[in-house]
């Protein structure tokens, strides 16, 4: 795995966005310029999304629960450095198109684009894209193709789409070099991380810090499989609550 500056690392879904954001850039004229990167949640795609942008210098919006069409314009257009005034947002979708256009080769990244869906927001999308002919990624979970499905026009303009996969070994030794550098995981160990974790980067990082406070405080440097008991590990799934009888 190759580290970047700033302590990234290329996992395997990091390496598939960038083969589907260069698929997009490098795409012959009068193809279709959207990609779809999707996946569980935990796969590690806004991850590998601010990896690619950084890259390639991308524009990249993460998409909140609370925006609205012009909280979406406005935001846009502040990640294209121009500062957004009070003006409709058919004004501000222009604005947003001629400054997109100035670089058809910087890509658009749109994470939590399952906001987008759910709020009847994609047709806003496809009139960005249309018009300004940037390649547009849209990230979100699982069940994003189903919606885009739902929005002809847009769907249409899909060129490919690329899921997200779990963790492997080779993954999670590489976040293992990462996150805990002066201590010795076995591969036995590694590999129940991935089975535990279900292959979940977010909860590989998360038993990878209990590992690093864990040996801190017990100034141990080496683990194996059998160094922790199997419910140590954070699974995602809540504690049983113990119940006791009282006499």
């Amino acid at each position: 795995m190759n580290q970047a500056s700033g302590g990234l690392i290329a996992l395997k879904n990091v390496a598939r966005f960038i083969g589907l954001m260069d698929l997009l850039i490098n795409r012959e004229p009068h193809t279709d310029g959207i990609g779809v990167f999707h996946g569980y949640s935990g796969y590690g795609k806004t991850y590998a999304s601010i990896y690619a942008a950084n890259v390639q210098t991308a524009i990249r919006l993460e998409v909140g629960d609370s925006w609205s069409k012009r909280k979406f314009l406005e935001n846009l257009l502040t990640e294209l450095e121009i500062k957004p005034e009070r003006k409709t947002i058919a004004d501000m979708t222009h604005q947003a198109i001629l400054a997109l256009g100035d670089d058809h080769t910087r890509p658009l990244i749109i994470d939590e684009a399952d906001q987008l869906a759910d709020k009847g927001m994609l047709e806003l999308v496809r009139e960005i894209y249309m018009h300004s002919g940037v390649p547009v990624l849209l990230i979100g979970e699982e069940k994003l193709p189903a919606k885009l499905k739902k929005v002809e026009r847009l769907d249409n303009r899909v060129l490919e789409w690329v899921p997200a996969e779990p963790c492997d070994h080779e993954d999670a030794k590489a976040l293992a070099d990462l996150f805990c550098p002066g201590l010795e995981l076995a591969d036995s160990l590694i590999e129940l991380l991935v089975t535990l974790s279900q292959g979940r980067a977010r909860r590989i990082v998360a038993n990878l810090n209990k590992m690093k406070v864990y040996a801190r405080n017990s100034r141990q440097t080496a683990f194996n499989a059998g160094s922790f008991d199997q419910s140590w590990f954070h699974t995602g799934e809540p504690p049983r609550r113990i119940v006791r009888r009282v006499a």
